[in-house]
């Protein structure tokens, strides 16, 4: 599905729109973003979600929100991102219908099984090192929580690892059984968004066909 998932940040964004931001991230190779605006209001939220969704379809790449499922559907956003304490999986899926992708945060295996038991498309682990960028979530659930969630859900849905991936460690996150790397800061607090995303995905890609596609 993804093979680089970049999350916007706005304390990162140095007065860059969101949506420049997400323009930069595709530019640069991410198959998709996702809108996190923890401080912002729901008419804002909804405003800069449809810029992005905009993008997004004029490049042929993915749209994600953060929590709101309400702002998803009217963005058309191509799906949303729910962790643990937002609306329960099998309730947004009602909402947003069989089409939208979900995804939902996750720290084990057992949280994993439930989501997607519940309808979750993919599953994102995390944290999987510590990180500042999202303070309400499980800190530095390691290696061995991804290996765990990858030996649950099997091929059922696509593995995504979040939470303190950077160029330095991402091969060891993709050894432990993720398909995908989700960051923030790696490229949102970048001087060089795009630049910092072509570095991160052409990392991913020689991976994968190195141990993946040999």
């Amino acid at each position: 599905m993804f093979e680089l998932y970049a999350v916007t940040d706005r304390d990162m964004l140095g007065g860059m729109s969101e949506a420049e931001a997400a323009r930069l991230c595709y530019d640069g190779g991410a198959d998709v973003v996702q809108l996190r605006l923890k401080n912002g209001d729901a008419s804002e939220m909804l405003r800069i979600a449809k810029e992005i969704q905009e993008i997004a379809f004029e490049m042929s790449k993915f749209f994600i929100v953060n929590d709101r499922v309400d702002i998803a559907v009217l963005s058309g956003a191509d799906g949303v991102h729910l962790g643990q304490r937002d609306i329960p999986v099998a309730e947004a899926r009602r909402l947003c219908g069989e089409e939208m992708i979900i995804g939902a945060s996750v720290s084990n295996a057992a949280q994993a099984r439930k989501a997607v038991d519940d309808g979750a498309d993919y599953v994102a682990v995390g944290a999987v090192f510590a990180t500042s960028t999202k303070k309400d979530a499980v800190q530095g659930v390691g290696l061995d929580a991804v290996m765990d969630v990858r030996k649950e859900v099997g091929d059922e849905v696509p593995v995504v690892a979040i939470g303190g991936i950077n160029r330095g460690n991402l091969e060891h996150v993709l050894q432990a059984g993720a398909d995908c790397i989700a960051v923030v800061s790696a490229i949102m607090a970048q001087p060089d968004k795009k630049a910092a995303a072509k570095e991160l995905k052409t990392m991913v890609l020689n991976w994968n066909r190195i141990h993946r596609y040999e």
